[in-house]
């Protein structure tokens, strides 16, 4: 049973637990299909992610015996036509990381069964990636008369390599969790119950850490991987400066002096 099992009849569930924002995807019985409703509450929780200092990570993860197989296509049939994405509201960041700023606080995201486009998706625009070994992944876009439109596109390409992305961009073929783990795209392999704990562990030891720590590292990663290793390098000392000013880091000089675990307030 998951960690994370809960009454609600919501089809997205929205927790906080101590220092992280839990995101649950909860339609098991629609096998977690993905609804305009459900990207606009996914967006208004990454907003609060961004800008609630109490949080200092999010956690996507769901329930069933499948992440989701997708898109709810007849309820984003209009949508696309448009030839415009969702338009956000004040009070909310895409979750796909396509329009507007992404997020400075890390993701971490744990898939299982069929996570199909929108899941895929998702999982490209978090930061640390677990799976089960038999974890369907797919973009099958092109076998429903359209194209990836949020994100994976730019994102595979970058992160399993232009051959391995477009073997899967242009054919719709599955490829597993353990095909996922060989090219890098998630970092851990779990058995479906362990997965959730596994999750859960990493964010603990990601919120006991120093969060603008955390924010800073983050963001310089992003700079790099975005725009170019000198620009990142060159930033280094810029981003530096505020973080070694900090309450936290005095407090991780002070704990090292005697000998005890940091006490991390953020700040």
């Amino acid at each position: 049973m998951s960690i994370f099992e809960t009454n609600s009849d919501e089809h997205l569930v929205i927790e906080q637990r101590d220092h992280c924002m839990i995101m649950l995807f909860n339609r098991a019985a629609k096998y977690n299909a993905f609804s305009p409703e459900m990207y606009h509450k996914l967006a208004k929780a990454y907003y609060q992610i961004q800008n609630d200092d109490s949080i200092r990570c999010g956690l996507l993860v769901a329930n069933g015996e499948h992440f989701t197989a997708g898109l709810e296509l007849e309820k984003w049939a209009t949508i696309f036509q448009s030839g415009k994405p969702p338009k956000l509201s004040d009070g909310e960041i895409d979750p796909f990381g396509v329009q507007g700023i992404r997020l400075t606080k890390p993701i971490v995201m744990a898939v299982h069964g069929i996570c199909f486009t929108v899941g895929l998706e998702l999982l490209l625009n978090t930061d640390i990636r677990l799976a089960t070994r038999d974890t369907r992944f797919a973009q099958i876009e092109v076998k429903r008369g359209i194209f990836p439109c949020g994100g994976a596109t730019v994102r595979l390409q970058q992160q399993i390599g232009w051959g391995n992305a477009q073997r899967y961009l242009m054919t719709g073929d599955e490829f597993s969790g353990d095909d996922a783990y060989r090219m890098g795209l998630v970092q851990q392999i779990e058995k479906f119950d362990d997965l959730h704990n596994a999750a859960w562990e990493i964010v603990e030891k990601i919120c006991k850490v120093a969060p603008l720590g955390v924010q800073a590292s983050l963001t310089s990663s992003r700079v790099a991987h975005l725009q170019s290793e000198n620009k990142a390098l060159a930033g280094l000392f810029e981003l530096l400066g505020p973080v070694a000013q900090s309450e936290d880091a005095k407090e991780g000089v002070q704990s090292f002096l005697e000998r005890r675990e940091a006490v991390f307030k953020g700040k």
